[in-house]
Parts: structure tokens; sequence; C-alpha cells
């Protein structure tokens, strides 16, 4: 039986205008068994690609290069190439988060830092290798269904196979762990309906104090909603300098957190419907201040958070929002929820709210409160754990990606003392 590694092997343009780069990169390839070419430059690469009438299957690309820049070949292949027709790698310097963002912006699939840790380029590669022919099975397979019903039965494996290792590098895009706090407890669950999914979700440490959190869910499901959700997913990362997510504050030079109404204005910019194949994304963005409890967050035409308070009855927090791609100059306002020490709160994708029983009846946001209160007590895994068995027991099946994130805010002494 031939290898993962066997399988996803192609023909690749390496472009890079250091030679020594170049060679080594290139030779290691084909040892993988992969047929490769080589550019010395960004205008190099565009007359070959062109010439090829869509022959590679992935290209490495170079940012820094004397005649076109990367960013500005890529830009240009993006007018004619779409993400699965030609992916592109991009290869940046390790410290370089600004060439990052703009690469992922521009409609890069992924990217390799400088100086380049071959095990991992090999693994990228062969992966956006396998995510490209994954969609070409499925475009002919639609195209040419009448004709290959011999053929179904190894197409299916196949396709199984690359939907497989797609879905795998979505799984490693989730949290491995969370943020360590004193002061507030997270937990997440993650639940795809089919083996490639629509929604994303993070919760990670921006500083000393502040924790940010999202869940989207891209319109769609399969592999174009899969690939959207991984770009916002590596877009909504902390890098290690000024990010989406972190802005350079011009008075004191440090790394402050974005607000979440620019950060969904800036998503609005970069990835408008008309433009991205007419998808569409929801998504409620937070930032928790863990010395004060006050939560800043921004809902863009995403279901609510199901707020469970310590000493008060629970409730659904609406907050009105444009869907981020729906109108080109669509704006959001920041909400403000101060927290106190032992109160929680849920954010569920709306496969949860709108799993279905067997009578067609909506699981619905009340039901949620409900499996959350009658959890109240337990810690706050298990408090997630009792609304997903509750979701589960309602619905004979999820037709929808289940996400959600918890949160509990313990306080500080501070605050506890306050409360006493």
């Amino acid at each position: 039986m031939d290898s993962p590694e066997a399988r996803s092997t192609g023909r690749l343009l390496v472009v890079d205008d250091n030679e020594l780069n170049r060679d080594m990169l290139s030779r290691r390839l084909a040892r993988l068994g992969h047929r490769v070419d080589v550019a010395a430059g960004g205008a190099e690469a565009l007359e070959m690609i062109e010439r090829s009438a869509g022959a590679f299957d992935a290209v490495v690309l170079d940012v820094m290069m004397p005649d076109i820049d990367g960013l500005s070949v890529l830009r240009r292949l993006r007018e004619k190439y779409s993400p699965t027709d030609l992916p592109v790698i991009m290869a940046t310097a390790k410290d370089s988060s600004d060439d990052i963002v703009g690469a992922l912006a521009a409609g890069a699939n992924d990217y390799v830092t400088k100086p380049l840790q071959f095990a991992v380029a090999s693994a990228r590669i062969a992966t956006q290798i396998s995510l490209k022919r994954s969609v070409d099975r499925i475009v002919k397979l639609e195209e040419n269904l009448q004709h290959q019903n011999e053929e179904l039965s190894e197409i299916n494996e196949k396709m199984k196979h690359d939907l497989h290792l797609a879905a795998q590098v979505q799984q490693a895009m989730l949290p491995h762990a969370m943020p360590t706090c004193r002061s507030a407890k997270f937990s997440w669950k993650y639940l795809p309906c089919d083996e490639l999914a629509g929604d994303i979700l993070n919760v990670f440490q921006l500083d000393d104090r502040h924790v940010a959190f999202y869940l989207l869910d891209v319109s769609g499901h399969g592999v174009a909603a899969s690939l959207l959700s991984c770009t916002l997913s590596k877009l909504l990362s902390p890098t290690a300098g000024p990010s989406l997510v972190q802005t350079l504050d011009p008075q004191t030079g440090c790394l402050r957190p974005t607000s979440p109404a620019a950060v969904a204005a800036e998503l609005n910019t970069r990835f408008p419907m008309a433009a991205n194949a007419g998808q569409y994304f929801t998504l409620l963005y937070g930032v928790l201040d863990t010395a004060t409890g006050q939560l800043q967050y921004v809902s863009a035409a995403h279901p609510g958070i199901l707020l469970a308070p310590a000493a008060c009855p629970p409730k659904v927090l609406i907050e009105p929002g444009w869907g981020v791609g729906w109108l080109e100059d669509a704006t959001w306002e920041n909400a403000t929820l101060q927290l106190q020490p032992g109160d929680r709160f849920f954010i569920c994708s709306d496969g949860v709210s709108e799993a279905k029983g067997p009578g067609g009846e909506l699981f619905q946001n009340e039901r949620i409160l409900n499996a959350i209160c009658a959890a109240r007590s337990a810690c706050l895994e298990e408090n997630v754990e009792m609304v997903l068995n509750q979701a589960g027991q309602w619905t004979p099946r999820f037709t929808d990606d289940v996400s959600i994130i918890a949160v509990e805010y313990v306080g500080t002494e501070e605050t506890n003392d306050v409360q006493i």
C-alpha cells in the first residue's frame, strides 16, 4: 500500500532568488518523488505558471525577491487562480509577522518560516496537494458521474483519504491547551457534523491579563467552507508582532488587544462575500480582562452569549450585527459585560440551538439555559458536557457543526474581597 506521502506528490514550483536555498529545497523535494521546477524571481515564476496551463500542483514562493516581491506575485496569481486551483505556500522570515498576515489576507494557503524546517515544509506541501486533489476529484465526479460508475468506489476511497488528511489539518488548528489563568477558567467542545467543518474556534492568551476567544461559522459545508475557516483561524492567531488581534500602541510601543469591533470590520474588508465565492461567516469575538472581569466583545450575526451569573437567573445577551461579508460598509459596535466572581458564560454555534427533535422542534436557547442550570454546581467542563448531552438526547443526529466555548470568571483576590 502506498504511504500518504507517496499519494501526496506532484509537480511543484520553487521560487527563490537565493540559488543555494532554491537548489537545496528543490533537490530534497525531488527525493520525495515530487517533480520540481525552479524560478529565480517573481517575473520568471509568473511566466512559467502562465506557460504551464495549470500543470503545477503547488507553488513555494519566497516573500523577499528583488524584481517582483512574493506578495505582489501572489496577488497577481489570485486574480486568475483560486486557492484550490493553485495552492501557494509563502516562505517568510521567522519574525516577519506583517508578511505572514499580508500573505494570508492576499490568499496564501499556508506559510513556512525561514530557515526552513524541511519536515514541516514537506508536510505542508503534501497537505495542500491533497486538498487540491480532493476538490479536483469532487468537481470531476460531479461533471462525469454518468460515465464513471465503474470507478466510483475507487475514487470514493481516495477522496475519503484526502478528506481525512484535510480534517486532521483543521483539527490541529483547535486549541491544544487553555490559557493558564488563576482568575478565569475556560472550556470548549467541537463536533463537526461532517469530516470537514465550517465552524472553527480558539481561546488564546494575548498578554498577561487579556485572553481572547472567537467562534465563527462559515456558510456551507465541505472543502470550501473548511478552507475559509482554516484561513480565518490563521489570520486570527496572535504573532510575535502586530497582527489582526494585536495592535502596536504608538505611545507605549507595546502590543495591545485590538478592539473586537475593529477585528470584525477588518475581516469584513478582507473577505467580501462577492469576492469570496458567495461565502460569508458569522462571528463572536471577545477579549476578557482577567484582572477586572470586564468582557468586551462583538457579535456579527452570531447567536448571543448565554450568561449564567453566580447569583441571578441565566439569560441570553443578543447583540445586533451584520454577518461578516454581507455588506461592504457594515460596521459593528463593541458590547461590554462586567463579570462578577462565579459568573459563567457560554457561546454556542447555531448547530446547538437549531438541533431538531424527532418532530422538527428546535432545541433553542431556553433548553440550553436549562441544561446549564442543571449542572451549575459542577465544574465548567461538566457543565459543557451537560449541554451537549441534553442536545444530543434531543436530536437523532446533529445536522450542523456543534461548537461551544465556556468561560468562568473566578475573580482575583481583590474582586473576591469586594464580593465578601
